[in-house]
């Protein structure tokens, strides 16, 4: 059973950063692609990123593209998203999703806050 747990998020300026982590653990993920979802009240869960976890390939949203970047430390099974230039508009809940790659998410984390103040 793959585990996973957010963990990072808070509340900060408009123009701050943050660094949201995802410990996994369970099984090996080396046929995984870890994600970044978010969901804004009101709003429909919505993309964020992704990273392939054999080749440390990357893709995001449009929307996030150039200031959000996903890593990954092998030494702990974390995946991080590190969020800069945050806006009012990034406030939502962010989970972590794991999933093989080409498919969707079978895994998800508990979620955590996100709150960018104007």
């Amino acid at each position: 059973q793959v585990q996973l747990v957010e963990a990072g998020g808070g509340l900060v300026q408009a123009g701050g950063s943050l660094r949201l982590s995802c410990a996994a653990s369970g099984r090996t993920f080396s046929s995984y692609t870890m994600a970044w979802y978010r969901q804004a009240p009101g709003k429909a869960r919505e993309f964020v990123g992704a990273i392939r976890w054999s080749n440390r390939f990357t893709y995001y949203a449009d929307s996030v593209k150039g200031r959000f970047t996903i890593s990954r430390d092998d030494a702990k099974d974390t995946v991080y998203l590190q969020m800069n230039s945050l806006q009012p508009e990034d406030t939502a809940v962010y989970y972590c999703a794991a999933g093989r790659v080409g498919q969707t998410p079978d895994s998800w984390g508990q979620g955590t806050q996100v709150t960018v103040s104007s």
